[in-house]
């Protein structure tokens, strides 16, 4: 039997079941399909044991009212009536009506119709009322094995474990339903902070890649362009027999590259900045941001502890520029490679080396080398260029960590 075969005979793994069912919920069919198959129920437990015509209103309206919970949740409520009215009047509790009242109930707080606490005082509410008719029917007409009620009787407490039973039961559904909407909403807030952020980070990397370029334009070009403006000027005062238009064409050499210099310096701060505004004057970024650096982390749902070895030594930029970076990167890294693990930043300062060690409790590498992208090996090559270096990989408690050192 070839591979392939084996593959398809194969039983899906819980996860990939999972992952299909929850798929399968979310498609627009799920409802009406579940309150289809929950009416079919319902009308073959109605054959087993017939109610009155009141009792097979209520268990069918509770029933197919179910297809429209996800398009209008608010019929919910009439979901949860119609149950509660079969209940009433029939006095046994169908199996169908259960489960239609759990999934009403659960779609109102799913979708937040009302309040959540609102909605299990209306629904222990109706639960007690359900309670008082079975017990006045009960008073008038008594049950079959057990006495009749007597007017003290009715204020007994056991009487009232329906209403109990029923608030618990509408308590637990709703209670899920709420509990499931928050879920989500903290999700899609967290997908949407961690959109923005990478945002940010693309844009950040983009001016920093614009400044990158604009000082290599000013060293190669500008320092040439100025040097052919001085050389013509001073051209026609260190050849003192030079022809008048030897001269002229000298000094309009020496205004055109002026007038080259003035169009550089606005293009290069363009480039800069990447609009037509001025150009910005703050510094780099430095080992002196790292405060900034882990609040940001923290404001999009991170987990982050900084702590710093030895005094505190200013450093060069270049050194102060890469160490931060290298700490950029290793945090972006955990927050997309490990969500919701803690990530934990040292800063060492040793005798002429800064150590840098960046490490989460996330899952790790996963077995793959350098699986956390092209991050590494910018920040292995910032670290060479300053004759360091980098290592990362699993950490020796598991999670992923990252180790720099920095001489100077």
């Amino acid at each position: 039997m070839s591979d392939t075969a084996t593959e398809r005979g194969r039983v899906p793994a819980p996860h990939v079941l999972r992952q299909r069912l929850r798929r399968w919920a979310a498609t627009p069919a799920y409802p009406w399909v579940t309150g289809a198959a929950l009416t079919a129920f319902a009308l073959g437990e109605l054959a087993l044991v017939p109610g009155s015509p009141v009792t097979v209103f209520g268990v069918l309206l509770c029933t197919l009212s179910t297809m429209w919970r996800r398009s209008h949740p608010a019929v919910g409520f009439l979901t949860v009536g119609a149950a509660l009215l079969s209940f009433a009047t029939d006095g046994n509790l169908a199996y169908a009506t259960i489960a239609g009242a759990l999934l009403g109930s659960y779609a109102l707080g799913r979708h937040r119709v009302q309040h959540p606490a609102l909605l299990v005082t209306c629904a222990a509410l109706a639960s007690l009322m359900v309670n008082l008719v079975h017990i006045d029917r009960w008073t008038r007409d008594g049950s079959p094995g057990l006495p009749v009620l007597q007017g003290g009787d009715r204020f007994s407490l056991g009487l009232y474990a329906e209403t109990l039973v029923l608030t618990v039961m509408f308590l637990g559904s709703v209670s899920m339903g709420d509990a499931v909407r928050a879920r989500e909403e903290t999700r899609h807030e967290r997908a949407a902070a961690q959109s923005r952020l990478l945002a940010v980070e693309r844009r950040q990397a983009a001016e920093a890649e614009r400044a990158a370029i604009a000082r290599e334009l000013h060293d190669m070009i500008a320092h040439s362009v100025s040097m052919i403006a001085v050389q013509a000027e001073s051209a026609t005062y260190t050849t003192p027999d030079l022809s008048e238009p030897a001269r002229d064409a000298f000094q309009q050499i020496a205004g055109t590259a002026r007038s080259s210099m003035k169009e550089l310096r606005r293009l290069l701060g363009v480039l800069r900045t990447g609009t037509e505004g001025v150009v910005p004057t703050a510094p780099q970024p430095s080992l002196a941001g790292l405060g900034d650096l882990v609040d940001q982390h923290r404001a999009v749902g991170g987990s982050v502890d900084l702590r710093v070895v030895g005094e505190r030594t200013p450093l060069p930029a270049s050194w102060e520029l890469s160490a931060y970076r290298i700490v950029q990167e290793a945090l972006t890294n955990a927050r997309r490679h490990a969500p919701g693990a803690h990530t934990t930043v040292e800063i060492a300062y040793r005798p002429g080396l800064l150590a840098i060690r960046v490490g989460d409790d996330g899952p790790g590498p996963c077995g793959v080398p350098d699986s956390r992208g092209h991050g590494l090996i910018g920040m292995r090559e910032r670290a060479a260029l300053l004759g360091g270096r980098v290592t990362a990989g699993p950490g020796p408690a598991g999670g992923f960590l990252v180790e720099a050192e920095l001489p100077w």
